[in-house]
């Protein structure tokens, strides 16, 4: 019987009481959303668990990783923020990282290997928490739907994320300070009041992007004019007065950090920048780096989709709330007067502090910042320069909304309601993106893309922790003694002990072994000093006391490498290669046969010696090894600009040429 139906006598029935249905839909409403959080709160941890553990079967330190820890030791030991103690070079390319390092080393005093790999991987997992926590907002709450991990999945089985999630790389501070600005302003858009003190911490954190990575300058940069252009917080102050405060907030930290960075290096920008010339372009081999991450994996697939689930939960949404609104509230979609130009100014203003201004923010950032990955080229690390963007294109879907379909189990009210709705209609397509998407995420995390191993394939990317796990024969090279067997460095570190003269480490040409070359006699003091010419500088530097020079030939740690011009059929990463004839003149070591190597011509070396006296290059070379005097920090904060343009040719006798020098052996005429 429903109420009001009469009984055969024609006396009405009983009613039932008016608040029973409605207990019943809170009691539902209240298990549904105890289920939901549990849902979401399970997917959390299951997420972070996987990846943590992901993490750590594979962890590892990079070479590269170990270069930072070079500059940690030189830091401790009062010798500042260097590679190598008397020259004043950034071999680091994330400030933030190197800084970070040191806190945690000096706070703990523990193994600088163990730190870093703990710092990493704690960074790494709550990237992660922080990604799903903002897309949960996005999607308002476990209150109406079950929040799964998608996005979330997609970038913790592509292995390269759980390479680098260790690997002592400031990869894992880069993609935690992206989710939590992520978390941050999807709060901040979501507010109706906004506090002015974590307005002003969401700008000071967004205007640290230039110290995490460089690039990172632009998601922070986009950040900082959506939160600039946007309604600003309710505040006594004028308008002018409180933007002005934001400018002064978000720049104090980098401003600050780059007129120190222009008068300690003499750059504006780190050497590693330099080295590699960030500014250059390589568009086919970064389109041969895109691919050789995208293809492997199939990564198309879970972005295509996420990205139809994705608009079909936001259209559902939509749907929903049209339909839940009372009819004499109107039709949002009736024609509106023409509006001026101011109107329609405020009215893009009022859109930037909303949810979706900051997913158009993410995600326009992550595609920004993947063209420019393409025009320099990419990078020599499989995958590694590619995560970053990655995770800005997963953060809107790193949790998807399953709405239960009202018209089959009832909705988060309990009430079975009828007629097809859009939440039923996209019930169907989010299910699938996100049962497609596990799907795939099963076959990538155990996917291999490299399958080269110890060689290096003519596209010049490398598996880098495979790479150094068959090379030093350990299944997790963390320490740097891990280091020692990878072939010529034990060798290394015998032959500098078995000369306290010191001299100059040359690896020979078949890089079997090394040549030493001696210094010029009487040595002065008790020994003249080591100097290591080596590519790779992690390996090196933290097998040896800081004392020992290590420089490289492609100058991430020798500025003179570092300002030659870029070799345009070299390596990716490795496209600059200085001749060892300008080292040794530089070291101060002998520069003539017997005593130098034997595929060494002296003849190059003299012409090297006189090339090396140009006036440009031997202010440059001031610039980082001159006494930091208040003079001299002036003037490399003036020519900072000049100094990151200047280049020589590696060839001495072109670079006699260009220079304008005499060259002790002329052509013939």
């Amino acid at each position: 019987m429903v109420e009001g139906e009469e009984r055969e006598g024609g006396a009405p029935t009983a009613q039932l009481p008016l608040g029973r249905n409605h207990r019943r839909a809170d009691s539902s409403g209240r298990r549904f959303s105890r289920l939901s959080r549990t849902v979401f709160i399970g997917g959390i941890i299951a997420t972070a668990t996987l990846f943590a553990a992901g993490g750590w079967q594979r962890r590892w330190i990079a070479d590269d990783g170990l270069i930072v820890l070079r500059t940690v030791r030189n830091l401790m030991a009062g010798n500042g923020p260097v590679f190598n103690a008397g020259e004043r070079v950034e071999t680091n390319t994330s400030t933030a990282w190197t800084y970070l390092v040191w806190f945690f080393s000096w706070l703990t005093q523990l193994r600088l290997e163990y730190v870093v790999l703990g710092i990493a991987l704690t960074l790494s997992v709550v990237a992660i928490v922080f990604a799903m926590l903002g897309s949960a907002r996005l999607w308002g709450g476990t209150k109406a739907a079950f929040l799964v991990p998608a996005g979330a999945l997609v970038y913790i089985a592509v292995p390269p994320a759980r390479d680098y999630a260790t690997s002592g790389l400031e990869s894992s501070l880069v993609i935690a300070w992206l989710a939590v600005l992520w978390w941050l302003l999807i709060r901040w858009s979501q507010a109706e009041r906004v506090r002015l003190t974590s307005f002003f911490g969401l700008v000071f954190f967004a205007g640290l992007a230039p110290l995490i990575r460089p690039e990172m300058t632009l998601v922070g940069a986009l950040a900082l004019l959506m939160i600039f252009c946007a309604p600003l917080p309710e505040t006594r102050l004028r308008p002018i007065v409180l933007r002005a405060i934001i400018v002064f907030v978000a720049g104090l930290v980098p401003v600050a950090y780059q007129v120190w960075r222009m008068g300690y290096y003499g750059l504006p920008y780190p050497n590693t920048a330099v080295s590699k010339d960030a500014g250059g372009a390589k568009w086919s081999q970064g389109f041969v780096y895109l691919w050789n991450f995208v293809g492997p994996y199939w990564l198309l697939v879970p972005l295509v989709l996420l990205a139809v689930a994705g608009a079909f939960a936001v259209w559902s949404g939509r749907n929903d709330n049209k339909t839940g609104r009372h009819a004499d509230e109107g039709d949002e979609s009736a024609e509106t007067p023409d509006k001026n130009w101011r109107s329609r100014i405020h009215d893009f203003s009022r859109w930037l502090h909303t949810p979706a201004a900051v997913v158009a923010l993410m995600v326009s950032s992550g595609l920004l910042l993947t063209v420019y990955e393409i025009r320099v080229g990419g990078d020599f690390m499989h995958g590694r320069m590619l995560l970053p963007q990655l995770f800005c294109l997963i953060l809107p879907v790193a949790v998807l909304p399953i709405r239960v379909p009202q018209t089959l189990f009832g909705g988060a009210d309990g009430v079975r309601k009828r007629g097809m709705r859009a939440s039923d209609w996209a019930f169907a397509v989010v299910l699938a993106g996100f049962l497609g998407t596990a799907g795939w995420a099963l076959f990538a995390a155990n996917t291999t893309a490299i399958t080269t191993g110890t060689k290096i394939s003519s596209t010049g990317i490398v598996d880098e922790r495979i790479y150094y796990v068959l090379n030093t024969g350990h299944d997790h090279p963390i320490r740097a003694e891990d280091y020692l067997d990878y072939p010529r460095m034990r060798a290394m570190v015998r032959d500098i002990r078995n000369t306290p003269d010191g001299g100059l480490l040359l690896n020979s040409p078949s890089f079997m072994f090394w040549y030493i070359a001696p210094p010029p006699q009487p040595i002065p003091g008790d020994r003249s000093g080591h100097t290591v010419f080596f590519l790779n500088l992690g390996m090196t530097s933290m097998n040896v006391p800081l004392e020992t020079r290590v420089i490289d030939q492609m100058g991430l740690a020798y500025p003179l490498a570092a300002h030659t011009e870029r070799l345009s059929d070299g390596r990716i990463g490795h496209d600059k290669n200085l001749y060892p004839d300008w080292v040794v003149v530089d070291a101060g070591m002998v520069d003539q046969k017997p005593w130098l190597p034997w595929f060494m011509d002296d003849k190059w070396v003299a012409q090297a010696r006189v090339a090396l006296s140009c006036p440009a290059t031997q202010d440059l070379l001031a610039s980082s090894r001159s006494p930091l005097t208040f003079e001299r920090w002036r003037h490399n904060v003036m020519q900072a600009l000049d100094f990151s343009k200047y280049r020589i040719d590696r060839v001495p006798k072109y670079e006699i040429e260009r220079c304008g020098l005499v060259d002790p052996y002329p052509p013939p005429n």
